[in-house]
């Protein structure tokens, strides 16, 4: 909530979106969101793709959405024990184009014009320093999403 309400003002007035774990949103909220956005963050628990349908997500076309900002992977106890129930109803295939890179394979597909998203698992710390980094670069020093993920790189 820092983070997002120290860049406020610099990009725009209508960020959008479900902060917290108060409610889990609905594949229409996914859907909304996704689709009237220029840029999209998840910021979150495991896979993102373990939270949106999969035959419903292909099915999108969002060419509007820019960017999408995948920071996921991060484990906790009980986000491994909801994954792993939610996981024994499906396919070894969904299962696997829930990976990072089959996940920012597909929102290309549907129109996405660049992903950033984390390859293997983290803290919830180390993404609050990513997305520190992220929104510095994007919004405060102008940077395009390629000499951001560089400077992310190093």
């Amino acid at each position: 909530k820092e983070i997002l309400e120290k860049y406020h003002d610099l990009f725009t007035l209508q960020w959008e979106g479900v902060i917290g774990n108060m409610c889990v949103p609905s594949q229409a909220e996914w859907e909304r969101l996704l689709t009237n956005c220029s840029a999209f963050l998840f910021y979150g628990m495991e896979r993102f793709m373990s939270h949106v349908l999969l035959n419903w997500l292909v099915a999108m076309n969002i060419p509007k959405c820019r960017l999408v900002i995948l920071l996921d992977l991060v484990r906790s106890l009980q986000s491994y024990q909801r994954i792993k129930n939610s996981d024994i109803h499906k396919s070894c295939l969904c299962v696997a184009l829930e990976k990072p890179t089959e996940t920012a394979m597909l929102l290309s597909l549907t129109g996405v014009g660049s992903v950033i998203a984390t390859q293997w698992y983290t803290t919830l710390q180390e993404n609050a320093e990513r997305l520190e980094i992220l929104f510095e670069n994007l919004l405060s020093f102008g940077k395009t999403a390629g000499q951001t993920v560089h400077i992310l790189q190093k």
